[in-house]
This record gives structure tokens, C-alpha cells and sequence, in this order.
């Protein structure tokens, strides 16, 4: 059996590739799947399809609107989301992930560090399992393949 992981959550680092292979390295059969992680493109690509936009309102909506489809798409071929709220960064993009994951019914693992116990006290509340470290979501998946 392999399992498609959806990794949400911020792009500033290369949380996702140690992940990857750390779940490598356990020989767990994960394929992953994840947001656009190249910030400018993610940025672009509303204008990269449809052209100059009036203002940044417009360039962030058109984007936006493309983004959203890919995430959704990505999303809903995943059989579990994995979603990494860390400490250094807004986490916007992961709540909402997190949230659109909860509602389409996904299995959801957060990970989060204790400092964010109380702001993700709901979300935690609403996700299947909640850990604080990618080594404690990697031993919820293996758990799985026993």
C-alpha cells in the first residue's frame, strides 16, 4: 500500500525535504505532495497566466485563485495531510490548509511546537492526531504500516 501525504505549511525551509527523507530512510511507502514551495512563482503565477494586473489586489487575487486550484486538486488525491505550524513564520497558509484538509473529511496530522498549544487549540481539537515534533507525525505513519 502506498499513501500520498499532502505537506502543508510554510516554504521558508526545507522542513518538507527532511521530512521526505526521514520517511525515506524508514522505508515507509509515502509519495508527498505539497503547495507551490517556489515563493515567486507562487506569486507570479496568476500573471505568468493571465497577464499584468491593474494593481497588487488583482495580482494577489488572480494567484490566489490559481494556487487555491492547485492546493485543492493536490488535497483531495491525498489520503492523509501533514500540516507543520513552526514558530518563525505567519502560519496563515497552514491554518487554512489544515482547515480545508479537516473539512474535506482528510486524516490530518498537525505538528506544532508546545508555544502554539493555546492559538491551535481548536484546529488541534478538529485534526485526527496532534504532535509537536516531524519525528512524532513520521512514528503516527508508521504506525499505520504495521
Amino acid at each position: 500500500m502506498e499513501l500520498t501525504v499532502y505537506l502543508a505549511g510554510q516554504i521558508h525551509d526545507n522542513w518538507r525535504e527532511e521530512f521526505e527523507q526521514k520517511a525515506k530512510e524508514r522505508e515507509l511507502n509515502l509519495k508527498f505532495v505539497a503547495p507551490q514551495t517556489n515563493h515567486d512563482r507562487s506569486d507570479d503565477i496568476g500573471e505568468a497566466i493571465l497577464g499584468k494586473q491593474p494593481n497588487k489586489l488583482y495580482r494577489d487575487h488572480v494567484a490566489s485563485n490559481v494556487n487555491n486550484l492547485r492546493t485543492q486538486v493536490l488535497m483531495q488525491k491525498s489520503d492523509i495531510v501533514i500540516a507543520l505550524f513552526g514558530q518563525e513564520y505567519r502560519q496563515w497558509n497552514t491554518a487554512m490548509d489544515a482547515s480545508a484538509a479537516i473539512t474535506l473529511n482528510k486524516p490530518t496530522i498537525i505538528i506544532r511546537p508546545e508555544s502554539l498549544i493555546h492559538p491551535l487549540k481548536e484546529l488541534s481539537n478538529k485534526a485526527n492526531v496532534t504532535v509537536e515534533t516531524v519525528d512524532q507525525a513520521l512514528e503516527v505513519l508508521a504506525y499505520i504500516f504495521e
